[in-house]
């Protein structure tokens, strides 16, 4: 069983909740959009910290540190996979436009022989609540809930 860790940035934009969601990178999500999001987070070595992690695959996934502040641990849900994935949420700002991930190789198109580099995360997006548990991964509304609920 793969364990994961990340963070749910969140801001009061005009009175309202707003969370930063990213979408998965490379050629089999290009054209998928609502249901795939999710929250930056990536997987945990063993004897790694989870928040540190959480805060590593924040910044290497948008290509900006996590804001100084208080964490709010959200909990962990289970994937449809059976990933167990472990959040904190995080009060911050972030300018999408300006947001970089790192890449990952796969073969591309399949049995090419050719390795094209693709970003894990192609972009990230700010959304209201309500949009944000349209566009997440049916599996982690649970952490925008939880957000929500302790806000």
């Amino acid at each position: 069983m793969t364990t994961s860790a990340g963070i749910l940035l969140y801001r009061r934009s005009n009175g309202r909740l707003e969370v930063l969601l990213a979408h998965p990178g490379g050629p089999f999500f290009a054209r998928k959009d609502a249901g795939h999001w999710t929250i930056p987070k990536g997987e945990v070595d063993p004897g790694e910290d989870l928040l540190d992690v959480a805060r590593r695959e924040f910044e290497e996934e948008t290509g900006h540190a996590v804001p100084p502040g208080a964490s709010i641990e959200l909990g962990s849900i289970v994937q449809k996979g059976g990933k167990v994935v472990h959040a904190w949420a995080v009060e911050g700002d972030l300018d999408p436009a300006a947001a970089v991930s790192n890449t990952f190789d796969l073969e591309w198109p399949p049995r090419s022989g050719r390795l094209q580099a693709f970003p894990e995360v192609d972009r990230v997006e700010w959304f209201s609540i309500d949009e944000a548990r349209a566009r997440i991964r049916a599996t982690q509304v649970a952490l925008i809930d939880w957000l929500d609920a302790s806000l």
